[in-house]
C-alpha cells in the first residue's frame, strides 16, 4: 500500500457509486430529509434538480461545499444539475438561520460576485452540454422581469399569511424584528422553483436543512399553479423537494470556519496552504464524516482510512487525503502539491531542500523588505517572530532562533542570506517559511 504520507500518490481510494443517488447520499450522511415520492420518481429516470447560492460575496467559502457535493453526486448519478446564483434574491436576503437583516447589495457588486461564484462552481459541476450537462442561471434574469402588480396577482395571491408565519425561517425573526422585505423572500424563492419548473423541466430543488421551508413554499406554489392552469388533482406532486444537514464540527460550531473566519475558495481571501492546512487540523472525531460529505471516496477507501487513523492518529492519514483531494480539487493538483509540501515543511525538524523551499515559499507566511535583512533583530520583528525588538533580542541572545539552518546569536549582525529569495525559520516550536518582497 502506498504511503498515507503522500495522497497524491495512492492508489488504493475509489469513487464507485451506490445504486442510487438516495442511497448514495444516506450513506454519506448528506441526507436530510425529501418529499415522500422522490425515490419513485428518480427511479423512472433522470430528473433536473437546482440548488440556489447567493452571492453575498465573490467567492464560496466551504460552508457552501454540502449542497455543492450534492449538485455533484446527483450529476454523477445521471441527473441535471442547475446552480442559481441569486442576482434577484441577493438584493432581499434570506432570513433563514439569521439573526439579523443582511446588508443589501448594488447591481455591480452583485454582477461580480455572481461571475466569481459561477468559475467556482466549475470545479464540480460539469458544463459540457448534454443530457446532464451543468447550468448556471442568474434568478435575476425572471425575477428583475416582474412588476409588483404582477408579482402580487401570479405569485402572492396562492400563499396566506398564516401560511408564511407558520415557517420557522420567519418563526425565529418575529421578536427581533423581521422586515418586509425579508418576509417575501420565500414568495421570490417559490418564484424561482415555478419559473425553472416551466421553462427548464426543474421538478427537484435541494438545499440546507434550514431551507426545507422555502423549498417546500416552492413546491405548495407549484401545485396550486398546476392545479389551476391543468385542473391536476389535490394530491398531484409534479415537484419535489431534498434538503441536507448543516454540518457542525464537534464544538457544535457550524461548519466552515476557521478561528472565527471563513474558509473561502478564492485564493486571495484564504490561500491554498491555509484552506490545505484547515483540513489537516480537523479532529480525528470528524474526519471520517468529512471525508464521505466533502470527496468521492467510496465506502470501502473511507473504511480504509479510518482504519488507518485509528492504527495511527498521530500521521493523520485521514485529514492528508481529505486535505489533498479537496485542495486539489479547488485550486488544482500543483497548487495542493506545493501546501502539502508547504504543511509538511512547516512541522519539520530538518532544513527542506532548495527546491522545496522555493516551491513552498510561493506561499509564504511572510514578506519582509531587504532593509531589514542587516539586522537579525530588525528581521525578527517584520517577520512577526518577535512582537518588539526587546523579545526579538532575547530570542536570539539564548539561541532561540535559526534562519535558514544557521542559528543567529547576534542580534545586530544580518541574517543568513536568502535561498532564491526565501527563509526556513525555527523559533522555539515555530516553523516559518518567509520571502523577501521584491
Amino acid at each position: 500500500m502506498t504511503s498515507a504520507a503522500d495522497p497524491a500518490a495512492r492508489t488504493d481510494l475509489t469513487t464507485t457509486l451506490a445504486p442510487d443517488l438516495i442511497e448514495e447520499l444516506r450513506w454519506r450522511g448528506m441526507l436530510h430529509q425529501h418529499t415522500p415520492g422522490l425515490p419513485e420518481r428518480l427511479s423512472r429516470g433522470p430528473i433536473a434538480a437546482y440548488n440556489g447560492f447567493d452571492p453575498t460575496a465573490d467567492s464560496l467559502h466551504v460552508g457552501h461545499l454540502v449542497p455543492v457535493f450534492g449538485l455533484l453526486h446527483l450529476q454523477r448519478h445521471g441527473h441535471r444539475p442547475i446552480a442559481v446564483v441569486g442576482g434577484g434574491t441577493g438584493m432581499i436576503g434570506d432570513p433563514s438561520g439569521r439573526s439579523a437583516e443582511r446588508n443589501l447589495l448594488d447591481e455591480e457588486t452583485l454582477a461580480r460576485n455572481v461571475a466569481g461564484i459561477g468559475r467556482q462552481l466549475e470545479h464540480f459541476l460539469d458544463f459540457t452540454p448534454g443530457p446532464s450537462g451543468a447550468r448556471l442561471v442568474n434568478n435575476l434574469d425572471w425575477l428583475g422581469t416582474y412588476g409588483l402588480i404582477e408579482f402580487l396577482r401570479d405569485v402572492g395571491k396562492h400563499f396566506t399569511i398564516p401560511y408564511m408565519l407558520g415557517k420557522d425561517s420567519v418563526q425565529t425573526r418575529l421578536d427581533a424584528g423581521l422586515s418586509f422585505t425579508e418576509f417575501s423572500y420565500m414568495l421570490l424563492q417559490s418564484a424561482d422553483f415555478l419559473h425553472l419548473y416551466r421553462e427548464m423541466g426543474v421538478e427537484l430543488q435541494t438545499g440546507g436543512a434550514d431551507q426545507w421551508g422555502n423549498i417546500t413554499a416552492g413546491l405548495e406554489l407549484i401545485r396550486k399553479v398546476q392545479r389551476v392552469e391543468e385542473d391536476a388533482g389535490e394530491d398531484a406532486a409534479p415537484a419535489h423537494a431534498l434538503s441536507f444537514p448543516l454540518l457542525t464540527n464537534t464544538s457544535g460550531q457550524k461548519f466552515g470556519k476557521s478561528e472565527g473566519l471563513n474558509v473561502w475558495l478564492d485564493r486571495m481571501r484564504t490561500s491554498p496552504y491555509q484552506f490545505y492546512q484547515y483540513w489537516i487540523d480537523v479532529p480525528d472525531q470528524d474526519v471520517a464524516k468529512l471525508l464521505r460529505t466533502f470527496t468521492l471516496f467510496d465506502r470501502a477507501s473511507i473504511e480504509l482510512l479510518e482504519a488507518e487513523q485509528a492504527a495511527t492518529p498521530e500521521g493523520r492519514p485521514a485529514q492528508r487525503a481529505l486535505a489533498w483531494d479537496i485542495t486539489a480539487r479547488v485550486h488544482g493538483r500543483e497548487e495542493a502539491e506545493v501546501a502539502r509540501r508547504a504543511s509538511e515543511v512547516r512541522f519539520a525538524q530538518q532544513m527542506p531542500d532548495r527546491e522545496t523551499l522555493r516551491a513552498v515559499a510561493a506561499q509564504p507566511d511572510f514578506l519582509v523588505a531587504r532593509s531589514v535583512l542587516s539586522s537579525a533583530i530588525e528581521f525578527a520583528v517584520a517577520a512577526g517572530i518577535a512582537s518588539s525588538n526587546g523579545e526579538a533580542r532575547r530570542l536570539i541572545t539564548q539561541g532561540g532562533l535559526r534562519v535558514n539552518d544557521e542559528r543567529v546569536t547576534d542580534p545586530t549582525a544580518p541574517v543568513p542570506a536568502a535561498i532564491d529569495g526565501a527563509f526556513f525559520v525555527r523559533a522555539g516550536k515555530k516553523r516559518l517559511i518567509g520571502r523577501v518582497d521584491g
